[in-house]
Protein backbone atom coordinates (compact mmCIF):
# COMPACT_ATOMS: atom_id res chain seq x y z
CA UNK A 1 0.00 0.00 0.00
CA UNK A 2 2.69 2.45 0.72
CA UNK A 3 4.80 1.78 -2.31
CA UNK A 4 1.38 2.03 -4.62
CA UNK A 5 0.90 5.50 -2.76
CA UNK A 6 4.12 6.72 -3.26
CA UNK A 7 4.20 6.10 -6.38
CA UNK A 8 0.50 8.13 -6.77
CA UNK A 9 2.61 10.86 -5.42
CA UNK A 10 5.48 10.96 -7.54
CA UNK A 11 3.35 10.87 -10.72
CA UNK A 12 1.18 13.47 -9.34
CA UNK A 13 4.66 15.85 -8.75
CA UNK A 14 5.97 15.07 -11.86
CA UNK A 15 2.57 15.89 -13.63
CA UNK A 16 2.46 19.25 -11.53
CA UNK A 17 3.50 21.44 -14.71
CA UNK A 18 0.06 20.02 -15.98
CA UNK A 19 -1.65 20.07 -13.57
CA UNK A 20 -1.00 24.16 -12.72
CA UNK A 21 -1.48 24.49 -16.36
CA UNK A 22 -5.09 22.81 -16.49
CA UNK A 23 -5.85 23.53 -12.61
CA UNK A 24 -5.61 27.80 -13.63
CA UNK A 25 -8.42 27.20 -15.79
CA UNK A 26 -10.93 25.65 -13.35
CA UNK A 27 -9.39 26.76 -10.05
CA UNK A 28 -7.88 29.84 -8.58
CA UNK A 29 -4.15 29.72 -7.64
CA UNK A 30 -4.58 29.38 -3.80
CA UNK A 31 -6.79 26.40 -4.31
CA UNK A 32 -3.96 24.70 -6.47
CA UNK A 33 -1.32 26.04 -3.57
CA UNK A 34 -3.21 24.18 -1.13
CA UNK A 35 -3.26 20.99 -3.44
CA UNK A 36 0.55 21.38 -3.38
CA UNK A 37 0.32 21.70 0.35
CA UNK A 38 -1.21 18.40 0.51
CA UNK A 39 0.50 16.35 -1.83
CA UNK A 40 4.36 17.63 -0.09
CA UNK A 41 2.95 16.87 3.54
CA UNK A 42 1.91 13.34 1.96
CA UNK A 43 5.21 12.86 0.17
CA UNK A 44 7.25 14.13 3.14
CA UNK A 45 5.20 11.90 5.67
CA UNK A 46 6.07 9.08 3.10
CA UNK A 47 9.37 9.51 1.72
CA UNK A 48 11.55 10.39 4.86
CA UNK A 49 10.63 7.45 6.77
CA UNK A 50 12.61 4.54 6.41
CA UNK A 51 15.52 5.49 4.34
CA UNK A 52 18.39 3.80 4.11
CA UNK A 53 21.54 4.47 6.16
CA UNK A 54 23.55 5.39 2.67
CA UNK A 55 21.40 8.13 2.34
CA UNK A 56 21.27 9.38 5.91
CA UNK A 57 23.25 12.68 5.26
CA UNK A 58 20.54 13.66 3.09
CA UNK A 59 17.77 14.21 5.21
CA UNK A 60 18.73 17.61 6.51
CA UNK A 61 18.85 19.36 2.87
CA UNK A 62 15.70 17.13 1.68
CA UNK A 63 14.12 18.59 4.47
CA UNK A 64 15.08 22.15 3.95
CA UNK A 65 13.78 21.40 0.15
CA UNK A 66 10.47 20.00 1.32
CA UNK A 67 10.25 23.06 4.11
CA UNK A 68 10.84 25.56 1.09
CA UNK A 69 7.86 24.02 -1.10
CA UNK A 70 5.69 23.85 1.78
CA UNK A 71 6.54 27.97 2.30
CA UNK A 72 6.19 28.78 -1.29
CA UNK A 73 2.73 26.79 -1.43
CA UNK A 74 1.66 28.46 1.45
CA UNK A 75 2.67 31.12 -0.04
CA UNK A 76 0.32 30.66 -2.81
CA UNK A 77 -2.49 30.11 -0.54
CA UNK A 78 -1.86 33.02 0.98
CA UNK A 79 -1.35 35.83 -1.81
CA UNK A 80 -3.25 33.35 -4.64
CA UNK A 81 -0.54 34.31 -6.94
CA UNK A 82 0.18 31.95 -10.17
CA UNK A 83 3.77 33.49 -10.40
CA UNK A 84 4.21 31.38 -7.00
CA UNK A 85 2.77 28.33 -8.18
CA UNK A 86 5.07 28.49 -11.51
CA UNK A 87 8.36 29.12 -9.63
CA UNK A 88 7.95 25.60 -7.53
CA UNK A 89 10.28 23.90 -10.96
CA UNK A 90 13.07 25.99 -10.32
CA UNK A 91 12.53 25.92 -6.77
CA UNK A 92 12.77 21.98 -6.90
CA UNK A 93 16.16 22.67 -8.95
CA UNK A 94 17.85 24.53 -7.03
CA UNK A 95 16.61 22.26 -3.87
CA UNK A 96 17.88 19.37 -5.25
CA UNK A 97 21.39 20.85 -6.78
CA UNK A 98 21.41 21.97 -3.01
CA UNK A 99 21.34 18.12 -2.16
CA UNK A 100 23.83 17.07 -5.46
CA UNK A 101 26.23 20.13 -4.40
CA UNK A 102 26.58 19.15 -0.25
CA UNK A 103 27.06 15.94 -1.11
CA UNK A 104 29.93 16.54 -3.03
CA UNK A 105 31.00 19.09 -0.08
CA UNK A 106 30.48 16.27 2.19
CA UNK A 107 31.84 13.13 0.66
CA UNK A 108 30.53 10.47 -0.32
CA UNK A 109 28.72 12.36 -3.35
CA UNK A 110 24.90 11.34 -3.93
CA UNK A 111 25.89 9.36 -6.50
CA UNK A 112 28.34 7.22 -4.95
CA UNK A 113 25.96 6.75 -2.39
CA UNK A 114 23.22 5.01 -5.08
CA UNK A 115 25.80 3.51 -6.23
CA UNK A 116 27.17 1.79 -3.07
CA UNK A 117 23.38 0.35 -2.81
CA UNK A 118 24.55 -1.81 -5.76
CA UNK A 119 27.97 -2.08 -5.48
CA UNK A 120 29.56 -1.89 -2.18
CA UNK A 121 32.77 -2.28 -3.01
CA UNK A 122 33.42 0.75 -5.48
CA UNK A 123 36.28 1.13 -6.81
CA UNK A 124 38.45 4.26 -6.47
CA UNK A 125 37.80 4.79 -9.99
CA UNK A 126 34.46 4.47 -9.48
CA UNK A 127 33.94 6.56 -6.62
CA UNK A 128 35.88 8.92 -8.93
CA UNK A 129 33.55 8.57 -11.58
CA UNK A 130 30.78 9.05 -9.25
CA UNK A 131 31.74 12.37 -8.07
CA UNK A 132 32.22 13.23 -11.68
CA UNK A 133 28.57 12.32 -12.20
CA UNK A 134 27.38 14.28 -9.32
CA UNK A 135 29.54 17.38 -10.49
CA UNK A 136 27.46 16.95 -13.87
CA UNK A 137 23.95 16.75 -12.57
CA UNK A 138 24.72 19.79 -10.35
CA UNK A 139 25.35 22.22 -13.85
CA UNK A 140 22.23 20.30 -15.04
CA UNK A 141 20.30 21.43 -12.18
CA UNK A 142 21.48 24.85 -12.45
CA UNK A 143 20.96 25.34 -16.20
CA UNK A 144 17.47 23.76 -16.07
CA UNK A 145 16.34 25.86 -12.66
CA UNK A 146 17.74 28.95 -14.50
CA UNK A 147 15.51 28.39 -17.56
CA UNK A 148 12.59 27.20 -15.35
CA UNK A 149 12.81 30.52 -13.20
CA UNK A 150 13.13 32.28 -16.46
CA UNK A 151 9.89 30.44 -17.95
CA UNK A 152 8.02 30.91 -14.75
CA UNK A 153 8.84 35.43 -14.92
CA UNK A 154 8.93 36.18 -18.43
CA UNK A 155 7.00 33.53 -20.46
CA UNK A 156 3.79 32.71 -21.31
CA UNK A 157 1.64 29.77 -19.09
CA UNK A 158 1.98 27.80 -22.04
CA UNK A 159 5.40 28.07 -22.67
CA UNK A 160 6.14 27.36 -19.09
CA UNK A 161 4.12 24.13 -19.39
CA UNK A 162 5.24 23.04 -22.16
CA UNK A 163 9.58 23.39 -21.20
CA UNK A 164 8.81 22.55 -17.09
CA UNK A 165 6.05 19.64 -18.28
CA UNK A 166 7.89 18.03 -21.38
CA UNK A 167 11.23 19.36 -22.50
CA UNK A 168 12.73 19.33 -18.95
CA UNK A 169 11.59 15.86 -18.76
CA UNK A 170 13.12 15.14 -22.33
CA UNK A 171 16.36 16.72 -21.51
CA UNK A 172 16.48 14.45 -17.90
CA UNK A 173 15.82 11.59 -19.75
CA UNK A 174 18.96 12.31 -22.21
CA UNK A 175 21.40 12.81 -19.27
CA UNK A 176 19.89 9.44 -17.81
CA UNK A 177 20.35 7.72 -21.34
CA UNK A 178 23.88 9.68 -21.64
CA UNK A 179 25.13 8.62 -18.42
CA UNK A 180 24.31 4.81 -18.32
CA UNK A 181 25.86 4.52 -21.84
CA UNK A 182 29.19 6.31 -20.70
CA UNK A 183 29.40 4.26 -17.15
CA UNK A 184 28.93 1.15 -19.32
CA UNK A 185 32.26 2.39 -21.30
CA UNK A 186 33.99 3.63 -17.75
CA UNK A 187 32.38 -0.54 -16.23
CA UNK A 188 34.32 -1.89 -19.21
CA UNK A 189 36.92 0.08 -19.08
CA UNK A 190 37.85 -0.90 -15.33
CA UNK A 191 37.45 -4.67 -16.05
CA UNK A 192 39.99 -4.19 -18.16
CA UNK A 193 42.08 -2.89 -16.07
CA UNK A 194 41.73 -5.35 -13.41
CA UNK A 195 42.64 -8.15 -15.66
Amino acid sequence: MRRALNLLLALLTLAYPAAVYFGLEHLRPRELGLMVCLLLAARLALGLKGRGRELRGLVGPATVLFTGLGSLSLGVWLTDNELLLRLYPALVNAGSLLVFALSLWRPPSLIERLARLTEPNLPPEGVAYTRRVTLAWCFFLAGNGLIAAWTALFASREAWALYNGAIAYGLMGLMLGGEWLIRRRVRDRMALKAV
